[in-house]
């Protein structure tokens, strides 16, 4: 019995992505159909890093062909296909940086620091390449949650190559100066440090690149929202009403420079005590979902107010790492998947298509 290819694509088209709720078809997300005999051959290409989906992928795409009259087997092949997404107009995309993920929050103190590294080692656990920028010119944390030391090698005198920890390229401030040496400068230049940092790195073939920024609305923070190609913002809050007031105009400001609201993440959500068990919301409970609402953004995640974070971080192996099978981890990588899910539904950057036009007098 011969197998009718308008069945095998009518299965197919039927399929919907379980992280997305969107069907496979849509994002062009099936690839090179194959019938030899009584077998199909199929490739599913997810447009965010989901390592640890390809499983369950493959499963719901093989039990789909098997309903398939005249299928005895099938050969389901899964893989991430990560591209370049719109920035804000008239910025410029970063060579070999696809996409950047600004993590912000309106105060400090509310765990941004954490949420960035983390957030960037369950990218790269997913399997995407990514770096992490330490935007924090006053307070760099970096080198201590990821446990790097050493400083930055110059191939040229004039980039310089990243520092590496636990698979994520990283540069910060901190691996340029002395860890007690307080950076007394001046908004300009200390403006003008981070984007050097940033443009004169030698990002190699990134993903994502996740950007630490420092806390509050200022003038750096400003600038960099003007100049720095961010393909979307992650909000980092709180649910203590304080933290909510802030982080509303952490909001708002990515609003006013045309960079798009990935989510929000509210860490501190729940205390549960490690003798009895008790939950107790100590900063409130639900502020989250109530600007989530209020501004028609998702809330990607909420994690726990846990002694192992803290620890973990400190430590230099932030708990993605140190404890990748635990809940906690759990969630960081659902936020991840959450946040490259919105980028990878946003439209795609196009320059990178189109040849450099040179007019030259013959």
């Amino acid at each position: 019995m011969s197998i009718d290819r308008a069945l095998v694509d009518a299965a197919l088209a039927a399929l919907t992505d379980p992280n997305t709720g969107h069907p496979y078809t849509i994002a062009k997300g099936v690839r090179n159909i194959t019938i030899e005999g009584d077998t199909v051959g199929v490739e599913i290409v997810l447009g965010y890093p989901a390592k640890s989906q390809f499983e369950a992928v493959r499963k719901q795409v093989e039990a789909a062909l098997a309903a398939v009259p005249g299928v005895k087997a099938s050969r389901v092949a899964v893989r991430s296909e990560i591209t370049a997404h719109t920035v804000q107009r008239g910025v410029k995309l970063l060579p070999n940086v696809k996409n950047i993920v600004a993590v912000a929050s309106g105060k400090g103190g509310v765990g941004k620091s954490t949420t960035a590294v983390n957030l960037a080692l369950a990218l790269a656990a997913e399997g995407a390449s990514v770096g992490v920028l330490d935007a924090d010119i006053y307070g760099p944390s970096l080198p201590m949650m990821l446990g790097i030391e050493g400083r930055p090698e110059s191939p040229d005198g004039q980039s310089m190559n990243p520092l590496e920890g636990h698979g994520v390229q990283a540069n910060s401030i901190g691996f340029l100066v002395e860890q007690d040496n307080p950076m007394v400068w001046r908004g300009p230049m200390a403006t003008s440090a981070l984007e050097q940092l940033l443009r004169q790195t030698n990002w190699r073939e990134l993903d994502y690149l996740v950007v630490d920024m420092p806390p509050g609305t200022g003038d750096i923070q400003l600038t960099l929202s003007q100049r720095v190609p961010v393909t979307g913002a992650v909000i980092v809050t709180t649910p203590q009403d304080i933290a909510l007031l802030d982080a509303k105009k952490g909001l708002k400001m990515f609003e006013k420079v045309g960079i798009p609201i990935l989510g929000i993440v509210e860490n501190m959500a729940v205390h549960i005590c490690s003798n009895c068990g008790h939950a107790e919301h100590i900063f409130g409970a639900g502020g989250g979902e109530r600007m989530a609402k209020e501004y028609g953004v998702e809330v990607l995640g909420s994690l726990p107010l846990d002694i192992a974070i803290r620890e973990q971080a400190d430590s230099g192996n932030p708990t993605v790492v140190a404890a990748p099978e635990g809940p906690v981890a759990e969630i960081y990588r659902a936020i991840a998947r959450r946040v490259a899910i919105q980028i990878a539904e946003r439209a795609r950057d196009m320059t990178s298509k189109f040849p450099t036009i040179v007019v030259q007098n013959t």
